[in-house]
């Protein structure tokens, strides 16, 4: 016993009439819309199997083509144990090259259906903004930034990427963090690869100069240096092309990382540079710009990278031609003709931890001082005045030492004598009694306008005046905010505090 859908019941109709002689075998053919010979294929079968004819001779039977079942459990096995964070296509791919197994993805995708087990691609939401087309040379504009992700172990690490707009060429390496060393070095290895671009377009983050930064960052400054001009993006949309990369590194290098084995930052970056980058995304996602032409240019020979791609920060010379950086005093050992003092010193730091001081364009001497003086012991007045005798002990001239301080011979040998007679102290400016204007004010009325100012911190220097008044005390307004200013009770605040610390009732 069998069961027979509608079409198959009607072609078993249509066969007994022709036989019966109701309609001829013509007619068959154009009920049917088969051809004349099918016609007498089908008489020639019902004559011997009746209405079985209509019965594939295949239904039943396993195709030519299907796959062992034994083939579908190891693969299966292999997507639940090995290969259980690959997507469909990067799948077929790995088991076409480590396994052996030529495997569709459609086919792929209904195992893993079968076990519950697919990794379905991101979600992305709709297009609303207009589509822009690639640069049409290479050069012209260059996207970068930075992706915090668990790369590979249980950390999380910044990969660190910069992508040509044009052509997709892309250049990446793995840092701890985001910072403005990985973003240098990418840059650096980049130009040093390619030659110098046109533009960098990037985020506003604080690294590349965003809007939070009051003046000029790291990047900023090595770009401008470069001759690169800088494009900030509005949203992330607007960089597409490195945020798209990502998410490409994101989708297939973390299961090769993990993969092989790789746990360290040192195998990571190896693994992107020499295998990932070369053999894939050259040959996968690259792309050949419209316009063969390369806006790129080669590094001029007055420009250093060395003395770019690093740290600048500035100190002031002192007069003693010492400076301090990274809690530490330096003195300038370079002969100098003139002082250089209150002039800025260029302390350019490389990423190794080591620096060097430049004055213009020249390269500076420096020795470390191996006890930073401490300006806080006899007050930095007596201090510049120590420093300036020891400057003329070290050149053994009190000429030289005044040239270099710009003061005269007769400040250095005063300070001599004093230091002999008295001491450091002695080198401290002795404040002398202050010479009263006779048409200023008692002192007892400025210590009354000033008790009264504590008692009532609230009052203005309107509302003081009239307190004196009644107590037949006559000042003027200017007179109280003068004293306030030198007393440093000018502001409410500062006269509430004031009060406060004296422990005085408001």
């Amino acid at each position: 016993m069998f069961y027979m859908d509608s079409k198959s019941q009607f072609t078993v109709d249509i066969i007994s009439k022709v036989l019966d002689g109701k309609i001829t075998i013509n007619s068959a053919t154009q009920l049917l819309q088969k051809s004349r010979r099918t016609v007498e294929r089908y008489l020639s079968r019902y004559r011997k199997e009746g209405i079985r004819f209509v019965i594939h001779g295949n239904t039943g039977r396993a195709p030519i083509n299907k796959i062992p079942e034994s083939l579908k459990k190891e693969v299966q096995n292999l997507i639940q144990t090995k290969y259980y964070d690959f997507n469909l296509q990067h799948l077929s791919e790995l088991l076409s090259k480590n396994e052996g197994l030529s495997i569709k993805r459609e086919t792929l995708r209904s195992w893993a259906h079968d076990i519950h087990h697919v990794k379905r691609s991101k979600r992305r939401r709709s297009r609303v903004r207009k589509y822009r087309e690639r640069m049409p040379s290479p050069g012209l504009m260059l996207q970068m930034d930075g992706s915090p992700h668990r790369w590979f172990g249980d950390e999380k690490s910044c990969l660190i990427a910069i992508i040509d707009d044009a052509t997709s060429d892309i250049h990446a390496q793995f840092f701890p963090s985001e910072t403005t060393e990985g973003c240098m070095k990418v840059m650096r290895a980049y130009i040093e690869k390619r030659g110098i671009f046109k533009t960098l377009y990037v985020d506003r983050a604080g690294i590349f100069g965003g809007a939070k930064r009051s003046n000029f960052s790291q990047m900023q400054r090595a770009c401008d240096e470069l001759g690169i001009e800088i494009i900030f993006a509005n949203s992330p949309q607007g960089k597409g092309r490195i945020e798209r990369s990502f998410d490409t590194f994101q989708d297939r290098l973390v299961p090769e990382l993990r993969l092989h084995n790789i746990t360290d930052m040192e195998s990571a970056n190896r693994y992107l540079q020499e295998e990932f980058i070369p053999k894939y995304w050259v040959n996968n996602v690259m792309v050949q710009a419209t316009n063969s032409s390369s806006a790129f240019k080669s590094l001029p020979p007055d420009l250093d990278l060395n003395s770019i791609c690093v740290q600048k920060e500035y100190r002031t010379i002192r007069r003693d031609h010492t400076f301090s950086f990274d809690s530490k005093m330096y003195v300038i050992d370079s002969p100098v003709r003139y002082s250089i003092e209150n002039q800025k010193v260029e302390i350019r730091c490389q990423f190794d931890g080591t620096f060097s001081a430049y004055f213009g364009h020249r390269r500076l001497d420096i020795t470390e001082l191996v006890e930073p003086r401490k300006c806080h012991e006899y007050g930095k007045e007596v201090q510049r005045k120590i420093e300036a005798l020891e400057l003329v002990a070290e050149l053994g001239s009190v000429s030289k030492a005044a040239r270099i301080l710009g003061c005269s011979r007769q400040t250095l040998y005063t300070y001599q004598q004093i230091m002999e007679e008295e001491g450091p102290l002695g080198l401290k400016r002795i404040n002398k009694p202050l010479k009263r204007s006779k048409n200023a004010i008692p002192e007892s009325i400025e210590d009354r306008i000033i008790e009264l100012t504590l008692l009532n911190p609230h009052n203005t220097s309107i509302q003081v005046m009239k307190l004196l008044k009644q107590e037949n005390i006559t000042v003027s307004v200017s007179t109280i905010q003068t004293i306030w200013k030198r007393e440093k009770l000018n502001t409410r605040e500062m006269r509430i505090k004031q009060s406060q610390s004296m422990n005085i009732d408001v």
